[in-house]
């Protein structure tokens, strides 16, 4: 039995049926998308204006108060991160090493993630050093290398902890850290430097022959003084 074909729909008709049951939904999503649209491209402009204006305020800066101009104007900009840097280096240049720590310390709090966060531990490890809290150094350079292997201040931040140890006559220790230095950054400038500091360090007492023993003087050749005016003996 033949079936009878379905009746074609009217495409244009429908969509006209749609369009008036959901106008309203229609036009609030599209208004939506184009309000978003315009205002990415205004937080565009804006945000690029706004960092031009802080490299080139920066740019400027010579001082710890140009600095902190910045750094107040320009929090969240590539410049203002930059400017901690340098407000830290102005309070070091002026043996403020404390103070240079915290703002250091603030730069990392507020980029954590910035390529420069290590250096800013290495700046942080030297004002310790500065202020002769060796330990507190020792310690942050241990950790400046064990957290950040493939930063180019690891090898650096091994390095540094040489000289320390070497005050503290920890010297199998230091030469550890040379040792892994020529193993682990054997391309980098400091390799030669720590194989140079390497050949300078003696081994410790743990590591050299035993001295001799001293022969009791009974048994030891009399020196020429004695044998001059000993007694020849009667033929």
């Amino acid at each position: 039995m033949p079936t009878v074909p379905p009746r074609s729909r009217d495409a244009a008709l429908e969509t006209r049926v749609f369009w008036e049951r959901f106008k309203v939904e229609i036009a609030a999503v599209l208004l939506i998308a184009l309000l978003a649209i315009i205002g990415f491209g205004v937080y565009r402009l804006y945000s690029g204006q706004r960092n031009s204006a802080a490299s080139a305020l920066l740019g400027s800066a010579r001082s710890t108060e140009d600095y902190q101009q910045v750094i107040a104007r320009y929090p969240d900009t590539p410049a203002g991160a930059d400017a901690y840097l340098l407000f830290a280096q102005a309070q070091r240049d002026e043996k403020k090493f404390a103070d240079a720590d915290a703002t250091l310390e603030i730069f990392i709090a507020k980029n954590p993630d910035h390529e420069f966060v290590a250096t800013a531990r290495m700046a942080m490890a030297a004002n310790l050093e500065s202020l002769g809290k060796t330990d507190e150094a020792l310690a942050m350079y241990q950790k400046i290398a064990a957290t950040h292997p493939k930063n180019f201040n690891a090898p650096l931040a091994l390095f540094s902890q040489v000289h320390i140890l070497r005050m503290k006559n920890q010297t199998e220790e230091a030469r550890r850290v040379c040792e892994k230095i020529l193993t682990d950054y054997r391309e980098s400038f400091w390799a030669g430097e720590a194989s140079r500091e390497l050949r300078l360090l003696k081994p410790s007492a743990s590591s050299e022959p035993a001295a001799r023993s001293t022969i009791p003087p009974f048994l030891a050749a009399p020196s020429p003084m004695q044998t001059a005016n000993s007694p020849t003996p009667k033929r």
